[in-house]
Formats: C-alpha cells, structure tokens, sequence
C-alpha cells in the first residue's frame, strides 16, 4: 500500500471539515435571504449538495458494471444517515424535530424506502423503476420550495423566535451562493479522496463489493452529512442537522438510485442477501423515526446512543458475515433476544409517558 493512500485519507478528512462550515455558513444565511426556511434549505440545497458524492460513485458503479456497489452504496448510505449521524447529532445536542418532518418529509422516507424495497422483490430496480423514482424528487423539491414560501411569513416568525431577526437583505446572496458552491465543491472532492482511500483499505483486507459499498464507500460518501450536521447541530441550526439527513436519503433513493437505475442499460441488480437483510433494515431504521420523532418531537441523547449502538452493531455484523466468523450465531441470539426487546420495552415506555403527558 502506498504511502500516499493515507495523505489522501487526512486530505479527505481536513477538506470534509473546510467544507462542512462553508456548507452551513451559506446555507442558513441563504434560507434568510431567500425567505426559505432553514428546514427546507436542509432538506433540499444541503442535502442534495452533500449527497452528491453517493450520486457519482452510484452512477460510475452502475455504468462500470458493479451494481452491488452502486446498491451497497445508497443503502449503506442512509442507513448510516439515521443511525450514526442522528445518533452522534443528538449525543452532542437533543435534536429538536420540526412538525413538517414530522408530518410530511419522515413519512416520505418511509414510503420511499418502502417503495424501494417493493421494487427490489424481483431481484432488480428496473429502468422505468428508476424513472418513477426520479421524477418523484422533482415533484417533491418542487413542493417542498412551494410550501416553504407560502408559509413564509409563519416561518420567519417562528425562526425571529428561535434565533433571532434573520438579516434579509439581498445583498449577501451571491455572497451566500459562494459560500455554498465553495462548500459543496470542497465536500466532493474531500469525499472523492476519501472514498479512494478507503476502498484501497478495503480492497486489502479483501472484502466484497456489496460489503464495500454498504461500510466503507457508504461511510465515506456520508461524511458531507456528517460533518454538515454535526456541525449545524453544534451550531445550533438544529433543523438544518435533522433535515440534512432526512433530506439526504429521500435524495438517494428517489435521485442517486432512480437515476443509476435508469442510465444502466438493465438497471440496478439487487443481491440476495440486500433483499434479506439490508434493505429491510433500510427501511426499519426509517420506521422508527416515526414514534420517536412523534411522541416527543425531539430527538433525546439517550436514543442518540441507541442509534449509534445499532450502527455498530449492524456493521459488527457484516464484517463477521464477511469473514465467517464462528461467534455471528451468538452475535444473533444476544441481538434477537436481549438488545431488540430491550429497545422496544424503551420506546413503549417513552410513548406512554408522552401521551399521558400530553393528555
């Protein structure tokens, strides 16, 4: 392995952090110079920006025949989205949900996912499966900008509330608009240098496409939201922390997989073992945000820990898979019969004292 592998790793990293605070910076000063709220430009601007690494790896994947890459790639993806960046955003600070995640942008990750895995069934996400999925994130940036201007004057209010009396003046805009492609280009190409490295790691410790794709090149492609929404949640723009990653994966399901889907000339393969287990993880990870986000409208440390401690546990779980370990069918009794059932014990209690508190 080259000396060189690792200069590229830190290089990675070091441009990941540059380009995180130039991300935030702009884009909250853009949400008050457009009058959108700092939840939309979460959930659109930043998360398609930083979500774009997933999009060029996919799409190179799928064209150069490694779909198992390209799959790995979207699903590892948003599930480390919700496990590990929630969970490490909401150990630094409780994460406060927004009513319209709630309402609308957390059933839509649901149902997407949902929608994924429906069109997996086959062992395939087919072409016109991945036109359907991407024109359905045109439709929905366009309703989200939509509803954030009509609901402006409410969201100005409530954000003059929270953070104090936005300054409007338009003069910042291309200002703001440097900061953000500045910050997204950063992001990329931190991104991109990572990546390589990182698959280099993996290619010598001979691990799978598939695998590769759903740890490593998912991690890598991830650590723009990573660092965009710890940052924001360090900053306090606890809607832009949150709805990155909300955002982040409707975007790779609907963008960065419909389109791989649709540019391969026989779509995107679907491995045995994503339909059995990765995918429906997928899309368990997305279910559970509704009875937590709803019951409390925030995001507690203590479920913090417990989404990081399903990401390493899920991960823990892949690499013996990968290696055969002896030890997984102790590995699955402890998950099966102790961590699941505790976890669920804790919800329902947290659920019943929501309600009896709201009643």
């Amino acid at each position: 392995m080259e000396p060189m592998t690792f200069v590229l790793f830190v290089a990675g990293l070091v441009l990941l952090i540059v380009g995180a605070e130039l991300l935030v910076r702009g884009a909250s000063r853009l949400a008050a110079a457009i009058g959108i709220s700092p939840l939309i430009i979460g959930l659109t601007v930043v998360a398609f920006g930083t979500s774009s690494p997933e999009m060029v790896v996919s799409i190179q994947s799928s064209l150069g025949g490694n779909p198992n890459l390209a799959l790995g790639n979207v699903v590892g993806s948003n599930i480390f989205n919700v496990l590990f960046i929630l969970g490490v955003s909401a150990i630094i600070t409780p994460l406060i949900v927004s009513q319209q995640l709630i309402r609308l942008d957390v059933p839509i990750m649901v149902a997407v996912s949902a929608l994924t895995w429906i069109f997996a069934l086959n062992g395939a996400i087919d072409r016109w499966e991945g036109v359907i999925l991407f024109l359905l994130i045109i439709a929905y940036t366009v309703f989200s900008v939509y509803m954030s201007r009509r609901e402006g004057k409410a969201i100005q209010d409530e954000y003059a509330e929270a953070f104090g009396v936005p300054d409007t003046k338009r003069s910042n805009l291309p200002l703001n608009l440097v900061l953000v492609a500045a910050g997204l280009g950063t992001l990329i190409l931190g991104s991109r240098w990572l990546v390589e490295s990182a698959i280099t790691f993996a290619e010598v410790l001979g691990v799978s496409d598939l695998v590769i794709g759903l740890t490593i090149v998912a991690a890598g492609t991830s650590l723009p939201e990573v660092a965009t929404s710890i940052m924001a949640s360090i900053k306090g723009e606890r809607d832009i922390a949150i709805g990155n990653v909300v955002g982040s994966n409707i975007f790779n399901l609907m963008a960065v997989l419909g389109l791989s889907a649709t540019v391969s000339p026989v779509g995107v393969t679907v491995a045995p073992s994503a339909l059995a287990l990765d995918i429906p993880v997928m899309l368990a990870v997305a279910v559970i945000c509704l009875p937590i986000f709803f019951t409390g409208s925030r995001l507690s440390r203590w479920e913090g820990m417990i989404f990081l401690g399903y990401y390493v546990a899920y991960t823990a779980y892949l690499i013996m898979s990968a290696s055969q370990s002896p030890q997984i069918g102790l590995f699955n009794q402890v998950m099966l019969y102790v961590a699941i059932p505790l976890t669920v014990l804790l919800l329902l209690v947290t659920t019943v004292r929501s309600i009896r508190a709201k009643a």
